[in-house]
């Protein structure tokens, strides 16, 4: 990161007590407040007021924890338990990398939408209000969208995973681990 990046950075140092201090303001603040930073776009970082260490990460899953365990979650118990199974997995750093891209195509797709829809709000972005709206009235031509992007997507992961498991016979076929490439039948 370039150092102009960092400067222009809210800093906000998190207690031995738990608390939160936003030393832009100079004061206490909460998880919501945090929150409004993150719905507003506004860069932060979180530190360790005694070790300086990076904590971002976990506030924001903080975060994500309490919007999970209010209201209506966003993961299913399913699908929360397959990015744990992922964790420490050979295909770690692709599934986050995978789940990154799918969220960025989707920014990308809803702000094309509200690009393509300022003629009709009179030029005003999309607001909350005017998503839901919107979500009302072509929801379900989205969710259609998002089922053929999705089905896409597990297409495209399921070849790479196909392609990785091909190089990795090529590559090691040749090897003569016991066991491989012979037939039980041939064995007695």
């Amino acid at each position: 990161m370039n150092s102009t990046k960092k400067a222009s950075e809210r800093l906000i140092k998190k207690y031995p007590n738990r608390r939160l201090y936003d030393t832009q303001t100079s004061s206490y603040i909460t998880l919501a407040d945090v929150k409004q930073l993150v719905l507003e776009n506004e860069e932060f970082t979180v530190v360790d007021a005694k070790t300086e260490e990076d904590l971002t990460r976990s506030i924001l899953l903080q975060i994500i924890l309490e919007e999970e365990a209010n209201g209506t979650p966003m993961f299913s118990s399913g699908a929360l338990s397959q990015i744990i199974r992922y964790y420490g997995h050979a295909m770690q750093g692709m599934m986050g990398s995978y789940l990154e891209k799918n969220i960025q195509a989707f920014i990308d797709i809803q702000n094309k939408l509200a690009e393509s829809s300022k003629g009709f709000y009179e030029g005003k972005p999309f607001s909350q209000e005017m998503w839901t709206q919107f979500m009302n009235v072509q929801g379900p031509m989205m969710q259609g969208m998002m089922s053929n992007y999705i089905e896409q997507s597990k297409n495209l992961f399921m070849q790479m995973q196909e392609q990785m498991q091909s190089q990795t016979k090529n590559m090691f076929g040749s090897f003569p681990f016991p066991g491989a490439g012979t037939n039980d039948k041939t064995k007695k």
